[in-house]
């Protein structure tokens, strides 16, 4: 066999050049593909500015919630700030008879002291007055131990602070003393 290819044979068929399904299209032009790869630049553009504009709203939201979050527990206090308010100009009032003054003032403050109860509530504060039960570490901090007769050791003798629960969240533990 030599080198070079054979001819085809004379009773072989030449090879006609295929026309199926799956011819190549004409290369495009540079100008079409220019066009195409401005067109899809554009898109990416176009996304890229629409995440940046969503990040700064949400961004806008966020802030605005944090920075307004109490907006509706200060307006609810208002009353509580007006009633004391309140209580000072008639405690301070000429002329009233100091026992009478002084009725007023508990009355005010007993009164003020029921709104504020009544708003601390409706956000979600809760009392932690343990008064009698065991001493538990994750809502009571122990200031001393005391003896007690009525009741059996580790348990709380006295509540010398309320302590305080935003829905299941501890604020402030209840200050106690708890029994030897």
């Amino acid at each position: 066999m030599n080198d070079q290819t054979d001819p085809p044979l004379a009773d072989e068929p030449a090879a006609e050049p295929q026309t199926d399904a799956t011819t190549v299209a004409p290369p495009e032009t540079l100008e079409q593909a220019q066009a195409r790869a401005d067109n899809a630049r554009d898109q990416m553009l176009r996304a890229h500015a629409d995440m940046e504009n969503l990040r700064r709203r949400y961004e806008r939201e966020l802030q605005n919630a944090t920075r307004y979050a109490v907006e509706t527990l200060a307006a609810e206090l208002l009353p509580v700030r007006d009633s004391l308010q309140e209580g000072l100009k008639a405690a301070e009032a000429q002329g009233i008879d100091p026992a009478v003054a002084l009725d007023r003032i508990v009355e005010g403050t007993r009164m003020t002291l029921g709104i504020l109860d009544k708003v601390l509530t409706k956000a979600g504060l809760s009392e932690v007055h343990p008064q009698g039960e065991p001493f538990n570490p994750e809502l009571h901090q122990a200031l001393s131990l005391a003896d007690s007769a009525e009741l059996p050791s580790n348990h709380v003798v006295h509540v010398v602070q309320t302590g305080y629960r935003l829905h299941d969240r501890l604020v402030r533990p209840a200050m106690v003393i708890v029994s030897k």
